[in-house]
């Protein structure tokens, strides 16, 4: 990639995936390509995947959860909006589901930049990102030295209960 092609990219952010109906990923592979087609969006890290305990609504199959890094030309809200274009693309209809509920795929900004972001459609930092080990034991896995709200990612990894998380074998 040349100099100026660099440039063009200019936010770095963390992307959370999950899902737990269907292939998941292989949805995950789908959803990355889909990120990364109209050069908007450039993978720059992606963690392993994780099985992982359910959240929230506890009685129901465990998810696969796994984090990448982007490298972005877009706005937070306009990558926000790119990654509900994928969901819809990949099967997912919020407006069906059950909130914290199965679902074959679920893309969560964490993170854009060192950018904090309060409004009625987003929060940056993502506002669980702290709570959630199923999240940070993928994103330290890429970024553990990263300071997300002047948290060290590994510190916050640290801070949660990460039992019950199992790294999936390379496919």
């Amino acid at each position: 990639m040349t100099a100026a092609a660099a440039e063009a990219f200019i936010a770095k952010a963390f992307i959370a995936l999950g899902g737990n109906v269907g292939d998941v990923r292989s949805t995950f592979d789908r959803a990355v390509a889909l990120l990364g087609e109209n050069g908007t969006v450039r993978v720059t890290a992606r963690s392993s995947d994780y099985r992982t305990p359910p959240w929230g609504v506890t009685e129901q199959p465990p998810f696969v959860n796994a984090v990448i890094a982007v490298a972005t030309k877009l706005a937070p809200h306009d990558l926000l909006a790119l990654a509900a274009e994928c969901e819809r693309k990949l099967g997912r209809e919020r407006a069906r589901e059950r909130r914290w509920g199965p679902r074959p795929i679920d893309l969560d900004l964490l993170a854009y930049d060192h950018l904090v972001l309060i409004d009625r459609d987003l929060i940056l930092p993502h506002p669980h990102l702290f709570e959630r080990a199923f999240v940070l034991v993928p994103l330290a896995e890429i970024a553990p030295d990263q300071v997300i709200a002047g948290i060290r990612v590994r510190d916050a990894l640290e801070r949660v209960n990460s039992s019950g998380i199992e790294k999936l074998p390379a496919r």
